[in-house]
């Protein structure tokens, strides 16, 4: 589009599961030349989290549960690139390239989706020690870490360390958490039975609650069934405990246990994406959260912010269905995809001189993955547990994904999961590839000394004899000071034999 164009700009900052759905809408709602979309995301890609758990377990390949943002964004100009400040005030944005100098963004109308990441505590060795589960690197790293310990613990005794590499704790009951933990459970089942040295008593899972009960999504009663089914698994989980310290993989525990593991999960919460919420001057309500209107449009019911919007995890949504935790729509990626589609239908009614519509959606219930063939669903007062549930998850999530392309990769991985089994390959050297290159490269030798500076002939040839003289041993040095004195001796004496 031409520096000049009086086209409006739309700029949408992240290209997450709202990001890519206004994207991926807009590109359906707006005439062709009616407006000049951008998307920015430091990730060239869409990440479906509620696959993250299966990815974690080797279900679901990890490239399939992720979206190109250019193979399906045909008319959207894509930034691989951060939003480091928002200056509505000018309608203008700084975007910040890997490579390259930041510059100013000026735009009409700003959609603000930049998701959420992980929240944590100022709790001693977590940051160094934990890993979250809020990206696809994240799965595939706790994957690849868990089947590493199972190669090294089946090379050792039974002891202290066979049994940290064997342990996994898990911190947060929430959805993330439950799932993670539950398919790393079923996970470790199906490694069990590739190592004769080890059994299923050799491992251990620790899910860590800082509330009396897990799961708050759905009912106290299926909560319970779930807590009964993961205790029958070997699993144990402590609630009412909050984790204090996770120094050198030491988990420590509010009830005094300490848990040596190799593998922390950190699935304690969310919050709204810092980077984007503090750099910009759009208003910010107190858990963190841009303030939104039931119109999506960024504001107060009182009064609206022109030209600004958000949806997704990064704002604060009112729930008008009554539903909503505090009164706001719950972080989850039900909301953001329906919160996206009708940013997307709001923001053309704005452009075209229309009013947007509020945003109205009743939960249409959880649903749960708890490991190979079970799994737990809750809407309203029915509940199902089990194969049923298992079914039931695993068909709302695969329609759910974004694309037919997406949707037949997952499904087809899991036809051929059902008959070949579970894929257990180790890729954890992937993050450092050049293990094997770099020990066996050839390398340049060292650089020789430098020469000696040059000299003149007179004084090379006494450097040398006096060189070599101070090489020689005592005696030759002495029969070389006086070769002259020897050679008349011999002449004398062979002149007297002649005359004879």
């Amino acid at each position: 589009m031409p520096e000049n164009s009086t086209v409006p700009k739309i700029l949408i900052v992240g290209g997450g599961y709202a990001g890519f759905y206004t994207a991926w809408k807009l590109e359906k709602h707006l005439r062709k030349g009616e407006a000049d979309v951008t998307m920015v995301d430091p990730l060239p890609y869409m990440t479906y989290q509620p696959f993250l758990p299966e990815v974690a377990a080797g279900s679901i390949e990890a490239r399939h549960s992720v979206v190109a943002h250019r193979r399906h964004l045909k008319r959207t100009n894509v930034l691989t690139a951060k939003v480091t400040n928002i200056n509505h005030a000018q309608k203008v944005a700084t975007i910040t390239p890997p490579v390259g100098e930041p510059y100013e963004f000026a735009y009409d109308q700003i959609v603000v989706t930049a998701g959420a990441v992980s929240r944590t505590f100022p709790i001693p060795g977590i940051a160094d020690n934990a890993i979250g589960l809020k990206t696809i690197e994240e799965a595939v790293a706790i994957r690849d870490r868990l089947m590493s310990n199972f190669d090294k613990a089946a090379s050792l005794p039974a002891g202290p360390e066979r049994d940290r590499l064997l342990s996994v704790v898990v911190v947060g009951g929430g959805f993330a958490g439950i799932e993670v933990f539950a398919e790393l459970r079923s996970l470790a089942s199906s490694l069990v039975g590739k190592y004769p040295e080890l059994t299923f008593d050799d491992t251990h899972f620790h899910l860590i609650e800082a509330m009396g009960r897990i799961m708050p999504e759905v009912s106290l009663p299926t909560s319970e069934w779930v807590l009964k089914d993961l205790a029958k698994r070997g699993a144990n989980v402590h609630l009412d405990t909050q984790l204090t310290s996770a120094v050198d993989g030491n988990v420590e525990l509010s009830t005094g246990e300490i848990i040596p593991t190799d593998l922390i999960v950190w699935t304690a919460g969310v919050m709204a994406n810092p980077t984007v919420v503090r750099g910009g001057d759009l208003p910010v309500e107190e858990r963190g959260r841009i303030q939104t209107r039931a119109d999506l449009r960024v504001g107060t019911p009182e009064a609206f912010v022109e030209g600004a919007w958000a949806a997704g995890d990064v704002s604060a949504v009112p729930d008008l269905s009554g539903g909503g935790v505090g009164g706001f729509c719950v972080p989850n990626a039900q909301h953001a995809v329906r919160q996206a589609k009708l940013l997307a239908k709001n923001v053309v009614a704005v452009l075209r001189g229309e009013d947007p519509k509020e945003y109205f959606h009743k939960n249409l219930g959880a649903v749960a993955g708890l490991g190979l063939y079970n799994g737990v669903f809750q809407s309203g007062k029915i509940a199902l547990k089990g194969f049923v549930a298992w079914v039931a998850h695993r068909g709302y999530h695969g329609l759910a994904m974004p694309t037919w392309e997406r949707k037949f990769r997952v499904v087809w991985g899991w036809w051929n999961n059902l008959w070949l089994g579970r894929d257990l390959v180790n890729l954890e050297t992937v993050q450092n590839p050049r293990y094997v290159f770099e020990e066996f490269a050839a390398r340049p030798r060292p650089a020789a000394d430098a020469p000696a500076p040059a000299v003149t002939a007179p004084a090379a040839q006494a450097t040398a004899s006096d060189k070599a003289a101070d090489e020689k041993p005592a005696g030759e040095k002495t029969a070389a000071a006086k070769p002259a004195a020897k050679k008349p001796a011999a002449k004398k004496t062979a002149e007297t034999a002649s005359a004879k």
